[in-house]
Formats: C-alpha cells, structure tokens, sequence
C-alpha cells in the first residue's frame, strides 16, 4: 500500500486539487448570498496573494518587464472570468454547482479553437470532434429545467471564453518568463482590478463569520496557492496529458458535491449534455494530444509537451 501510494501520489494530489475546485463551486455561490461578490473575490486574491507568497517566496524577487506586461493582461482576463463565473453562479437558480462546473468545463474545448484565431494554429481532428460534442453537451444541458438557457449561464460560458484567452496569452508570450512570478502578478491584477471595482459598484464592507472566511481560505489558499504548488510539482512528474486527464475530473466534482450537499438532480437530458461536454474535453485535451504523441518523432513529442505545458501550469489559478 504505502508503494503504491509513493507512486500514485501525484495523481492523488491533483485529484485533491480537481475535488477541491469542484467543492468550491458550492461554496462560492454560499458566500456571495451573504457578501458582495467582488468584494468577495477581491479578498480571495488577497489571502491567495499572501498564502503564494509564503510557499514561493522568491516569485516576487523575479518581476521583470515581460512579467508585468504579460502577467498584466493575462491578469486582467483572469479577474474577468471570475468576474463573470462568481456572477453567473451567484444568479444561477438551478442545478448552480452542476451547471456552472460542467460549463466552466467548456474551457478545454473552446481554448484550441480560439487557438486558430490568435496563434493560427490549426486544430487536430479529435479536437474538432471535442468540440462538437461539447457544444451538444451545452444544448442538451440547457434543455435541463423549465428556465432553459440563462443569463447566468451565459456569464458563466463567457467565463470560460475568457479563461481560454487567458491560457493563450500565456502560451503565446509567457516562454522565458518564471512561472511562479508570472502567477503572482496576475493575482495582483486581480487584487487590485476587484477591489476597485467592489469600491466603485458596492457598498464596502468586511467580511465576518465563519462560514464566509472559510470560503475566503478554502478558494484562497487550498484552490489557488497549494493548487498551484500541487500542479508546477506535479508536471515534473507526469506528463501535461496525465494532468489534464486527472483535472478534467473538476466538473464531474462539481456535479457530485451538488448532489450530496445541495441535492441537485439533473434531468436526462442534462445528465446526457454533461456527459457530452465531459466526453469532449477527454476528446480535445488527453485522447489527441495521446495520438499525436504516438504518431509524433520524439523530438516533436518533446516540442509539444513544452508548449502544452503552459496552459497546464496556469490553471494553478481556477477554480
């Protein structure tokens, strides 16, 4: 047992980190039924600041030029999408963690389209297929319930859009660059961005009482600072697809967590279209870059896993 936990023991650790993410979809849209979101998340980057700081204390040490300006605009796509994801999960009505997380999921597919655009890089087949299946799985999953599809759901689906830019951004411009300190200066964007946005549109006020600072130290600390830790440390071990295979799991989390501790229950159709959107990114993020590794020479295999690393690496700050 204790061998087999030795070598399984970064796969277990990323699990944890899908787990908490998916948990995190529950407790978030609790904590801003009591709180202003922005506000709200103003405070998570803050404590995730402090708590990254502590774990990487070195990252601040290696801001240059290229780290500001990239971790800037990568920064700012970020507090966009929670933005839009905080916002959408707190107006949402039904089946909120489900949805929200299967949707947030969308991400994986619609990053290798918007690759075409930004980086004209065409897409492989599998991913195509990916797509199309992800994009029934949205359909279907909008058939679920009498609301239908929603502004909330909207907010969150642009979310994911938003997020997909972001992990361009990094992809496209980040190469050089530390990545610890890269992530730090976008959790500054993001301090900074909310607050003053929570200080223009909301009442300001401190947060108090258990069950929000819990939900400021479980998003804060556990889904950011040690997920990030648990992701740089892992990718030394397993290879991006491993990982991604692994962390694909936050979805069907997220859809667990709703129905033990909320009682969430998803029609056929919306089990159906969640089964389609998980299906799809299995499809675009681990069985095509697998085949492509099988039919790759190995020094394209190498190329690859560089490149695909880097959207990998900074997903340290979802969830």
């Amino acid at each position: 047992m204790r061998h087999l936990l030795g070598r399984f023991r970064w796969d277990l650790a990323l699990l944890g980190v899908a787990a908490v993410w998916g948990l995190t979809f529950i407790t978030v849209k609790d904590a801003t039924a009591i709180y202003p979101t922005l506000q709200f998340l103003a405070w998570r980057f803050a404590i995730a600041v402090v708590a990254f700081v502590a774990l990487f204390p070195r990252s601040i040490l290696r801001f240059d030029r290229r780290t500001v300006v990239v971790g800037g605009i990568a920064g700012a796509l970020m507090a966009v999408a929670y933005v839009a994801q905080t916002w959408g999960l707190h107006i949402m009505t039904h089946n909120a963690s489900s949805r929200a997380g299967f949707i947030t999921g969308m991400f994986v597919v619609i990053t290798p389209v918007l690759q075409v655009f930004v980086m004209r890089r065409p897409p492989r087949a599998l991913t195509l297929v990916g797509v199309v299946m992800g994009t029934v799985g949205l359909w279907l999953l909008a058939a679920d319930g009498s609301v239908g599809w929603s502004v909330a759901d909207t907010l969150v689906l642009s979310c994911a859009f938003t997020y997909s830019l972001q992990l361009i951004v990094i992809a496209k411009w980040a190469k050089g660059i530390d990545i610890a300190a890269l992530t730090l200066m976008q959790l500054l964007v993001g301090v900074v961005g909310c607050a003053v946005a929570g200080l223009l549109l909301e009442r300001p006020t401190l947060p108090t009482g258990w069950p929000l600072w819990g939900a400021l130290l479980l998003t804060g600390v556990l889904a950011t600072a040690v997920a990030f830790w648990v992701q740089t440390s892992a990718l030394r071990h397993l290879s991006p697809t491993r990982t991604a295979l692994i962390l694909i799991g936050e979805p069907v989390f997220a859809g667990i967590f709703g129905v033990a501790l909320r009682g969430e229950r998803l029609s056929e159709a919306g089990w159906a279209g969640s089964a389609l959107i998980l299906g799809g990114m299995l499809t675009a993020e681990v069985l095509g870059p697998w085949m492509a590794e099988r039919r790759a020479p190995a020094r394209e295999v190498a190329d690859e896993a560089v490149t695909e690393s880097a959207p990998a690496e900074a997903e340290g700050a979802e969830g």
